[in-house]
């Protein structure tokens, strides 16, 4: 599945409007603020969608996965938006996040904990909100709003080390131009790493660059680990491949509108983030190229003053003077 999908669940009392862009969505919240209220509401269309008062519109199929059978329902399901309430403790095992990868679904669940199994966006973690009432007085309209974005979260800062979650191309651009500016770069060798070091290395000016595409899980920690200290900065992209491509060096008209509507190009079933999809997409632009890119080894051509500095620029937000090459 791919693009973008509104959802519009009501009753005579109630109604729910969103719309999802992503395989993977999240939605938080404390008691009471309607998140299993909304389940709730599809399972009974669900299963008897003529004798219920409730009322769902998308474009999609929609269902609800629960229970100790949740493996054999999933089977069944294709090309259409799971839900799930949280206290499925299955939401977060290994091999939940092993099945919805051979599926062609986008999901939604309702989780109040992070889920480390699961590459889900910063972007993608929502809350719900009751924004005022809809048509008659009686009826209470619903819709979900945004925790976080893939943005720049950040007390002003001048580090002393850059740190970044993986060892790949993105890390060897970074450290290159951390050591053209006497700044110190290490690679995480993965997210959940990031918490980690950030707790050990308490008096150092740090620097976190990583991928939004991917980094949901952790967002929570980091913030709050961060916002105790005047000394760290987070700042999240899409990924370091999504950089680039925004970076202009790329003479591809397709690369614009991918961009624009990434939701109308990352089909679900072939990419479980969009980190994934932006790596594909960008080795397949640039092949036979001098640009060419792989993935763990950086083309020497991204890190010539004209290419290097057009990357840079979209980190726009980021309060660093970066020394060019003499």
């Amino acid at each position: 599945m791919k693009g973008k999908h509104r959802v519009v669940v009501s009753t005579k009392r109630l109604k729910y409007d969103f719309e999802i862009r992503r395989n993977l969505t999240i939605v938080r919240g404390d008691s009471a603020t309607g998140k299993t209220t909304l389940v709730e509401m599809i399972q009974d269309y669900v299963n008897n969608p003529a004798g219920t008062p409730v009322k769902l519109a998308c474009d999609k199929k929609c269902y609800v996965l629960e229970g100790s059978l949740w493996k054999g329902q999933l089977a069944e399901i294709s090309d259409s938006i799971v839900f799930i309430d949280e206290g499925n403790e299955f939401i977060k095992t290994e091999e939940f996040a092993g099945e919805i990868q051979k599926t062609d679904n986008y999901y939604v669940i309702v989780s109040r904990e992070s889920l480390p199994t699961l590459p889900y966006s910063v972007e993608e973690i929502y809350g719900i909100r009751t924004s005022g009432k809809y048509g008659t007085l009686r009826q209470s309209y619903h819709e979900f709003y945004r925790l976080y974005g893939s943005d720049t979260y950040k007390n002003e800062v001048a580090p002393e080390i850059v740190i970044t979650e993986d060892s790949n191309s993105g890390y060897q651009f970074f450290d290159h131009v951390c050591g053209e500016n006497h700044l110190k770069c290490e690679s995480m060798n993965g997210k959940s790493n990031i918490f980690r070091y950030l707790n050990v290395h308490k008096n150092e000016k740090i620097l976190v660059i990583a991928d939004g595409a991917a980094f949901g899980s952790e967002i929570d920690r980091v913030l709050k680990l961060i916002a105790e200290r005047e000394n760290a900065a987070l700042y999240l992209t899409e990924s370091f491949e999504w950089l680039v491509l925004s970076a202009g060096v790329l003479e591809n008209s397709s690369v614009t509108e991918v961009l624009a509507e990434p939701y109308d190009y990352a089909e679900s079933e072939k990419y479980f983030s969009w980190e994934r999809f932006f790596t594909a997409f960008l080795i397949d632009e640039t092949k036979n190229t001098y640009l060419t890119y792989t993935k763990r080894k950086l083309n020497q051509a991204y890190l010539k003053n004209t290419v290097k500095e057009a990357i840079l620029a979209q980190m726009e937000k980021i309060s660093l003077t970066w020394k060019a090459d003499e």
